[in-house]
């Protein structure tokens, strides 16, 4: 479906230059001289690059192909990652590269959303926050006790993060995978 500059919302999702893009910001702007047109903020969403465009007002663009489809995390297959759709429970694998960075905290049985562009995956959404279990740090040095000191510590993904000095192997915190750092101790 083909949509023009008046249509443009945040979310929207429009092709160009055949890649899929997300609009993130817009202004309409309507100067003394001149005719109108709108600024924009885009993401594409193959490369999760931003890109400041300038359009014409009026100017037409096609509606991305894209669809996001909550699945779940099953097993590692090779250089493949199997998920299984949450609602007909088919099984879908994809290759490592798509996954990307989202690998470091997915865990077995982890709901995700997966974006489909064209009918193939192109990106991964986590879970704002995963729980994890510590599986290996050192303990924390007697004396090191200035405020905010951390360590290195591996989590059950192998993705290693920094915690504070109290935290010890075997213990279960919650970390944000969008920063990947460390947000609390749970019990």
């Amino acid at each position: 479906m083909a949509v023009d500059t008046s249509q443009f919302r945040n979310g929207l999702k429009i092709e160009l230059d055949g890649s899929p893009f997300v609009i993130t910001y817009f202004q309409h702007v309507k100067p003394g001289k001149g005719g109108a047109f709108v600024r924009t903020k885009i993401k594409n969403l193959l490369t999760g690059k931003n890109v400041d465009r300038t359009f014409r007002a009026g100017e037409k663009f096609q509606e991305a192909d894209v669809e996001q489809r909550q699945m779940q995390y099953l097993y590692l297959d090779g250089e493949n990652l199997v998920f299984m759709d949450s609602e007909n429970y088919e099984q879908l694998p994809i290759p490592a590269d798509v996954v990307a960075d989202a690998r470091k905290f997915l865990k077995e049985n982890t709901e995700v959303d997966i974006l489909f562009w064209r009918g193939n995956p192109i990106n991964i959404d986590l879970p704002s926050f995963v729980e994890v279990e510590i599986t290996q740090c050192d303990p924390g040095l007697r004396g090191d006790t200035a405020s905010g000191a951390t360590k290195p510590a591996t989590v059950e993904t192998g993705a290693v993060i920094q915690v504070p000095l109290f935290i010890k192997e075997g213990e279960r915190v919650r970390v944000d995978t969008r920063t990947g750092e460390y947000s609390e101790r749970v019990n």
